[in-house]
């Protein structure tokens, strides 16, 4: 399919701060993770998407719309949840809601009955007639995410909307983020620092550094090991099936107890490994393609341009 976001050669100075530094970029339909430290630009690279600051050089369109000249129809079909608070003072959930509806232009009884209905969609209860301000932090990223969506946004930024919840309400909201990818088919960016959230449920990922991406690409393909090979759990007898699988030819090493790695590609070696399994009556408890970790990436692909600034 085609390219929703497609930045070439973008560049931002605040000054004689280069913020961006000639970033291009392609963002397709999915999930993706938008990684880096602080300070890497994922800020500004936010704000350019929806038109919020003029770019020094460089071109990029975001569904169909050029960044120069189309900010408000760029704005008017993407759904943004920022980091921090962005609520009015003396409003309830339901009217903070229907505001940001009124504010893509639905009409007042249609922006309320969307209102509601994606309040129930984020958990919110009886709690949407409460005054926002008496929100817990939990109550106010849902209520956030609500405000992004109300309006049935063609694509999603998410600054950090797992941030302040606690293991419960993270795992809801990264649930309710893939029913939108997944169902209705909605383009997600999420910009966050919780590894654990993208790797649950990005489909790719863009790392900043420094202003530039140092990396895109796919995660499955990022998680690749670049050593191919099996960890094995057996009930018993690690030794002797280790020493079975190198005598059937196989690189095996016993890494723990009951717990061993075998070299190679799973999908061409695991017949072997059951059949040497079979002979030497030793259970298999478990097999586990081998993975690179998303944080062994990230510090990789992050250092990697620290000291190629040193």
């Amino acid at each position: 399919m085609a390219d929703l976001i497609e930045l070439k050669h973008l560049t931002k100075d605040y000054g004689h701060f280069r913020a961006l530094d000639n970033v291009s970029l392609t963002v397709g339909n999915g999930i993706t993770g938008l990684l880096g430290p602080n300070g890497a630009g994922k800020s500004t690279l936010i704000k350019v998407l929806l038109g919020l600051v003029r770019i020094t050089a460089g071109e990029g369109q975001v569904l169909g719309h050029s960044i120069h000249s189309e900010s408000p129809a760029i704005r008017s079909k993407v759904g943004y949840m920022p980091e921090d608070d962005c609520y009015m003072h003396g409003l309830t959930g339901i009217e903070s809601v229907q505001v940001a509806a009124r504010l893509s232009c639905l009409p007042s009884t249609e922006a309320l009955r969307r209102g509601h209905e994606i309040l129930d969609f984020c958990g919110i209860g009886q709690e949407r007639y409460r005054n926002v301000e008496t929100y817990s932090t939990g109550m106010r990223q849902k209520l956030r995410f609500a405000m992004a969506i109300v309006h049935d946004p063609e694509l999603l930024i998410l600054d950090e909307p797992t941030s302040g919840l606690d293991p419960e309400e993270r795992e809801a909201m990264l649930n309710r983020i893939s029913i939108l990818s997944q169902k209705f088919g909605k383009a997600v960016i999420l910009c966050t620092h919780i590894l654990p959230d993208v790797r649950m449920v990005c489909t790719s990922v863009a790392i900043l550094a420094v202003g530039q991406v140092r990396l895109a690409a796919p995660l499955e393909q990022l998680l690749k090991s670049p050593r191919p090979g099996v960890t094995v759990g057996v009930a018993d007898g690690d030794e002797e099936f280790c020493t079975a699988l190198k005598r059937a030819g196989h690189q095996c090493t016993v890494v723990a107890t009951n717990r061993l790695h075998v070299s190679g590609e799973s999908s061409t070696i695991a017949d072997s490994l059951w059949k040497t399994a079979a002979e030497c009556q030793i259970a298999i408890l478990d097999l586990t393609p081998s993975q690179s970790s998303l944080e062994e990436v990230f510090l990789k692909t992050v250092r990697e341009k620290h000291h190629a600034d040193s």
